[in-house]
């Protein structure tokens, strides 16, 4: 279950009911936040407190390192 909830709180899910698609936006779509592979995000300290709160209240073990990121660049 604890899985579950962390997958859907990073990357979203979709609900259908009674014809309906309802969509929840996950974490990584937020402004600053960056899914760089299995296990790592990129989170810009404004974003980090709310990530921080949702993996204690889970009870997910998580380590923080500071990084930076350089620009995104175009195609």
């Amino acid at each position: 279950m604890q899985c579950t909830r962390v997958r859907r709180f990073i990357f979203g899910h979709t609900v259908s009911t009674n014809g309906k698609t309802y969509r929840y936006s996950g974490f990584v779509e937020h402004d600053g936040v960056r899914y760089l592979g299995q296990s790592v995000l990129f989170v810009d300290r404004e974003q980090l407190d709310p990530l921080r709160e949702f993996l204690r209240d889970n009870g997910v073990e998580h380590v923080i390192s500071e990084a930076t990121m350089g620009r995104i660049l175009s195609n």
